[in-house]
């Protein structure tokens, strides 16, 4: 059992012991996680999107706002095969259900002349995923093209309880945000909730990038990226907000601030929030919801296929669309729970490279410290991987190394790395003995996402090809027998 998988349970153990006062007919929770209480059990799919909806905070440099602000924004845009709307559209759609165990009977109910009326069992279930989707007509900036598609993604915590009366008494609370950008998991900007992070705000506030339009999490909503705080998973690896990238300029393979720019107020676009919303009143004056501000339209996601014949539409909403959702999964324990909590974030990632050692030509396989999961480095973040190769000939040497490297994904780092090396040396006479040695290296990897390149054929290995070039050293403790190392493959290592 890991550490995330107790951290989560105390955190839905700490919901259920102090957030509902069970001696009184009127429960509260106070919690700032808390998206929605009450006790009506059944929501139409509008209703229960448009209480978890986030607020989008865009740069007051976005191209797509066309100098607009305040209640004049009109994006996000509706998907051009669709109805036009004299306000911004957002898109929802859920993506999966999780149904307790041993309920009976539906927990969807279908409209189909209007999803936005289809409505969701809460007493049958325990969870939910909700995916907002965001639509630009043009991206801007390096590798700058038509129709822009792109997406945060909630996962919402249903709690029941039971009160004296006999009642049911619900709630939705958030659990994670995923914040999608440029379409890669790698670059995820991930948050997970903190219970000491008492200023989180909600609606929750995405911030949306410069021409880009990648997501990117802002918990307290103070328009100012944070890495460690607004993203607290892959840290390193979080794409961040970039606006800099608008000018085809990046100049550094990790985020710095003076990549991003700070967000004003009046360039935030609201969710509609119905009445009972237990935030709506924070954003109300003199009776009028978000008077400064533009509120979204939200509507379904419609299927990828309505954007024929326009090939590229259909290409860009594909990666973000849902065939057939909801998906209605069982929750059959605890730990079913927890590992649709933990899904996304697990990421195998095995690198495969030819490699030149010493004048000996080889491979390498470097691949998740425990096999299946990978392991961040404690305080600096970044990874720790196994790497193993073979060389020389018929690959009669071998090596293990610990490795460490800042990141995963970026396009450029350095890394280190340790171990054993085992080589097999022949006499004139034919007589053969291994030696074992101690082995140390450290280098600089670069990584290029092929996915965008005329290169893209390679992406059904991985996204990710790289180089890396490093010099090793053998023996132990003296530093007098140095060589270079050079390898080129496959994988995100």
């Amino acid at each position: 059992m890991n550490n995330r998988f107790l951290y989560i349970v105390a955190i839905l153990v700490l919901f259920t012991c102090i957030s509902f006062a069970q001696e009184k007919d009127s429960t509260v929770i106070s919690g700032v996680f808390v998206f929605w209480e009450g006790t009506k059990s059944e929501m139409t799919y509008n209703e229960l999107a448009s209480y978890c909806a986030p607020i989008f905070w865009f740069s007051p440099d976005e191209p797509e706002l066309k100098n607009k602000s305040g209640r004049d924004i009109l994006i996000p845009a509706n998907f051009p095969f669709e109805p036009d709307s004299s306000r911004p559209v957002v898109y929802y759609q859920f993506r999966n259900i999780l149904k307790n165990e041993n309920e009976t009977g539906d927990v969807v109910k279908k409209d189909k002349t209007d999803l936005n009326n289809s409505t969701i069992d809460l007493s049958k279930i325990s969870g939910i995923d909700i995916d907002y989707s965001h639509y630009y007509q043009n991206e801007a900036g390096l590798g700058g093209h038509r129709h822009d598609t792109e997406q945060a993604q909630f996962k919402v915590y249903v709690k029941k309880t039971k009160l004296k009366d006999g009642t049911y008494y619900y709630a939705l609370i958030l659990l994670q945000v995923t914040a999608k950008a440029h379409a890669l998991p790698w670059y995820d900007n991930i948050y997970n909730i903190d219970l000491k992070s008492t200023e989180l705000k909600l609606p929750f506030h995405i911030l949306v990038e410069e021409g880009k339009h990648a997501s990117c999490t802002d918990i307290n909503g103070d328009g100012v990226y944070t890495p460690g705080y607004d993203v607290n998973v892959r840290t390193n690896d979080a794409w961040g907000m970039r606006d800099i990238i608008r000018t085809g300029s990046l100049f550094t393979a990790e985020f710095q601030s003076y990549m991003a720019k700070t967000r004003r107020p009046e360039h935030r676009v609201f969710p509609p929030l119905p009445d009972d919303s237990p935030w709506k009143a924070k954003y109300t004056m003199n009776n009028i919801y978000s008077p400064d501000n533009a509120v979204y339209e939200l509507r379904p996601m419609p299927n990828a296929v309505l954007a024929y014949p326009d090939k590229l539409l259909e290409h860009d909403m594909s990666g973000y669309v849902a065939k057939q959702w909801p998906v209605i999964k069982k929750n059959t324990d605890v730990r079913k729970f927890f590992s649709w909590f933990e899904g996304d974030l697990l990421i195998k990632s095995f690198a495969f490279n030819a490699r030149y050692d010493n004048k000996a030509w080889g491979v390498s396989l470097t691949f998740p410290l425990f096999i299946v999961k990978n392991v961040e480095t404690p305080l600096i973040g970044g990874w720790m991987v196994n790497r193993v190769y073979l060389q020389n000939e018929k690959f009669r040497d071998f090596g293990y190394n610990l490795l460490i490297t800042p990141s995963a994904s970026r396009f450029m780092d350095p890394y280190f790395a340790a171990g054993v090396e085992v080589v097999k040396e022949v006499d004139e006479l034919g007589n053969s003995k291994r030696n074992t040695d101690f082995v140390m290296e450290t280098g600089l990897k670069f990584r290029a996402n092929v996915i965008f390149s005329p290169l893209k054929f390679l992406s059904f290995l991985t996204d990710f090809w790289g180089v890396r070039i490093g010099i090793k050293n053998k023996g132990f403790p003296l530093i007098k027998n140095l060589g270079y190392v050079f390898e080129v493959g496959a994988g995100v290592w």
